[in-house]
């Protein structure tokens, strides 16, 4: 089956659509449009008018087999907002549907997103389809994570069965630059190998994008490494790449906060404020 198949099964079909401004000195939602379980608490401003903090909910709490969630967000010009959501989302086993969520992210000259999700746990069974594109106009910044848990290893289960598919993108100035694609199988040599997961359950990837990282950047990135697991930062052409391997998402948020916290004062110009939500 193809990454872009339609669900061949009824289920929740939700959709949102937010579009952001900047008015003076402050960053506003403009617009929201959502159909479905999907929607946005009020905007937040933890740190003053000038970045827009949002929570995206999703009611239901899971994500079944059959089920598509669609996230469209627009930046304008000058914009800044940070979107993060309340919970791990919970991808639950199929017995034949898949379930597919789609980011899609605009962000606009001298604007910047950052879209800081909680852990996806995709259950042993499930199939899911979770793909992102992000266009960026030339001077546009970006910075966002992804931590995937296959199985619930707080239960000691394993991801033994199912299928989890990853397509990801970042265009700049209509220009590629980054594209990554993967598929985790349950019964898959993948999960065990040495070139692979080596049998652990948590993966993930951070992504900075910027009109130019330096060395000074890299290095300082560099300097952090996880609590549990093992972290890796490497440079692209205006990316910045983190990876995660371990046995633990908390293990994994961490690392990716710290980084955050060195990235988004050199790349937004702005002091780490983590989202209250975080802390609750």
């Amino acid at each position: 089956m193809r990454l872009d198949e339609p669900v061949a099964s009824a289920g929740w079909r939700a959709e949102l659509a937010l579009g952001y401004e900047r008015r003076g000195a402050r960053t506003v939602l403009a617009a929201r449009r959502h159909d479905g379980p999907l929607v946005v608490q009020k905007p937040l401003y933890p740190e003053g008018g000038a970045v827009c903090h949002t929570i995206v909910v999703h009611p239901p709490g899971g994500i079944a087999g059959g089920d598509e969630l669609t996230l469209d967000v627009a930046l304008g010009s000058g914009a800044h907002a940070l979107l993060t959501t309340p919970g791990a989302a919970k991808w639950y086993r199929s017995a034949g549907p898949w379930a597919l969520q789609r980011l899609s992210f605009d962000v606009a000259p001298a604007a910047a997103l950052e879209w800081l999700p909680q852990e996806s746990i995709v259950f042993d069974a499930a199939r899911a389809r979770l793909s992102s594109e992000v266009r960026l106009a030339a001077d546009a910044r970006y910075i966002g994570w992804e931590l995937l848990c296959l199985g619930r290893s707080g239960s000691g289960e394993r991801f033994a069965h199912g299928v989890c598919r990853l397509a990801n993108a970042i265009r700049r100035g209509g220009k590629l630059i980054w594209l990554e694609r993967g598929e985790f199988d349950g019964d898959g040599a993948i999960l065990a190998s040495n070139s692979g997961l080596r049998g652990l359950p948590v993966c993930a990837t951070l992504v900075a994008a910027a009109p130019e990282i330096d060395d000074a950047l890299l290095a300082a990135c560099r300097q952090h490494a996880p609590l549990r697991g093992e972290g890796t930062v490497t440079r692209l052409p205006q990316l910045l790449l983190a990876r995660y391997l371990g046995d633990s998402s908390e293990a994994a948020r961490r690392y990716f906060v710290a980084l955050w916290k060195v990235l988004r004062p050199a790349i937004l110009g702005l002091p780490a404020i983590e989202p209250r939500i975080w802390n609750t």
